[in-house]
């Protein structure tokens, strides 16, 4: 019977974490999607909480059995954001997947470089989702037209590169040949651009 109940509460979470979700998206201004969804999983699990207190919705649960099945919710809830919402609004891969479908079907393989410049920058306004996501984040300062890291962005760079260089796949597979490209992109950057600033 416990099982029952705790299936039950769970299943309650997930309706009420998708109800705050559709909420969340349909009337409410939303900054950055992550940190929106992270919010909702928060709300939906405060709710949670409060129908575990005054409902009779997990009687017979010790409080630290209440307290891990809200832990429990909450991860669910980290989990849906990164898993739905996230992947959704920043994955090239469903882009790619919906500019076929549009395009009827087919889009050849040469062109795809153009469909990137040339349409998921803008139709996605790119640059500004992920500015706005940057600037949201603290990573960054727009200053006089010039975007700089903050301390904050400068670790995040660093760690990023030193995971990239050290524990993404050495050989990974690229349109049928196995490269090591990916773990360092900028190996054969432009040594020479006219876009620093100070």
């Amino acid at each position: 019977m416990k099982l029952l109940r705790l299936a039950l509460a769970t299943l309650l979470y997930v309706v009420v974490l998708c109800g705050t979700w559709v909420f969340t998206v349909n009337f409410l201004r939303v900054d950055v999607v992550f940190y929106a969804a992270i919010w909702s999983a928060m709300a939906a699990t405060l709710f949670m909480a409060v129908l575990v207190v005054v409902t009779p919705l997990l009687r017979g649960f010790s409080g630290f059995e209440k307290f891990q099945q809200l832990m429990s919710c909450l991860l669910i809830g980290y989990i849906m954001a990164i898993s739905v919402p996230t992947v959704i609004d920043r994955s090239l891969s469903f882009y790619i997947l919906e500019k076929i479908q549009q395009r009827g079907g087919g889009i050849l393989h040469d062109r795809f470089a153009d469909v990137f410049t040339k349409e998921y920058m803008h139709e996605h306004r790119l640059v500004d989702v992920r500015l706005t996501e940057q600037l949201a984040s603290g990573t960054i300062v727009i200053h006089n037209g010039c975007v700089k890291l903050t301390d904050k962005g400068q670790q995040l760079a660093n760690a990023s590169r030193y995971f990239r260089s050290n524990f993404l796949p050495k050989q990974r597979l690229l349109m049928g040949q196995y490269s090591s490209d990916l773990v360092n992109p900028f190996r054969n950057s432009a040594t020479v651009v006219d876009y620093q600033c100070q």
